[in-house]
């Protein structure tokens, strides 16, 4: 099994003009692990996200993804990435929106066809396939989103909150084979405001303010805080957080 990792973040410091959002961000993310980013709106995560495709040049430190510095056009084809703001063509059914993304990864007809009966079933979206978008529920077009990114057998998805506006049936679901993909070998990072989801992976990095405020394993950190849930881990590090800045 390939053991480089599929994303390493050293040392990232990033933003906009004269103001910092990301300060010193190490992050790594194994072949095959998932990976829960949590914080608040505005604590840096869609920086960090734009920084791992290669949307933004480090300012400082490095960021590589499957061995290779980024930007690189080449890597971005064997990401799954599902973006928070649904990126989809409402004129098209949702089977010609498969379609569609589907020959942008160069997929035959038939891959797509093939793919397109597995992803839509992981999504349980089968039977709206045929259903132009703009008649889709907020929840389906969240599902559509999700089942594009996993056209192509991606060697890294990216899920920007994957979850926000599905049941929690279909959440279980799709947990199921998110972590089957993980098995497989396919490295996860998805950000998350749900704690259910959290606590489903292997690895979590907890920022705030544009730094980071706890990293490790789910367990650990409960262990660590001394607290029985995620949630408090993130209030009892931001705790931390402000008192460190306080002091300073």
């Amino acid at each position: 099994m390939n053991l480089v990792p599929a994303i390493e973040v050293d040392g990232l410091e990033q933003g906009y003009g004269k103001t910092i959002v990301l300060k010193k961000i190490d992050l790594t993310v194994k072949r095959g692990q998932i990976l829960a980013l949590i914080g608040p709106s505005g604590s840096g995560k869609s920086t960090l996200i734009k920084s791992i495709m290669g949307m933004l040049l480090p300012r400082k430190g490095s960021v590589k993804v499957l061995d290779t510095n980024m930007p690189n056009r080449l890597v971005l084809g064997k990401i799954g990435f599902m973006a928070q703001n649904d990126a989809l063509y409402q004129e098209l059914t949702g089977k010609e929106n498969l379609q569609f993304f589907g020959s942008l990864l160069d997929l035959s007809k038939s891959e797509v066809q093939d793919q397109m009966d597995y992803v839509a079933s992981i999504v349980n979206l089968g039977p709206q396939l045929n259903k132009f978008v703009k008649d889709y529920s907020g929840g389906m077009k969240r599902r559509l989103s999700l089942a594009i990114s996993l056209l192509g057998n991606p060697d890294l998805l990216i899920l920007d909150e994957p979850t926000v506006g599905i049941d929690p049936e279909l959440r279980d679901h799709i947990w199921d084979e998110l972590h089957k993909l993980a098995n497989g070998g396919c490295s996860i990072l998805l950000t998350t405001h749900v704690m259910e989801d959290a606590e489903q992976a292997d690895q979590l990095l907890m920022i705030r303010r544009g730094e980071t405020i706890a990293q490790g394993a789910p367990q650990q950190l409960l262990e660590q805080y001394k607290v029985d849930e995620i949630e408090d881990v993130f209030i009892a590090a931001g705790r931390d957080q402000d008192a460190r800045l306080g002091s300073d």
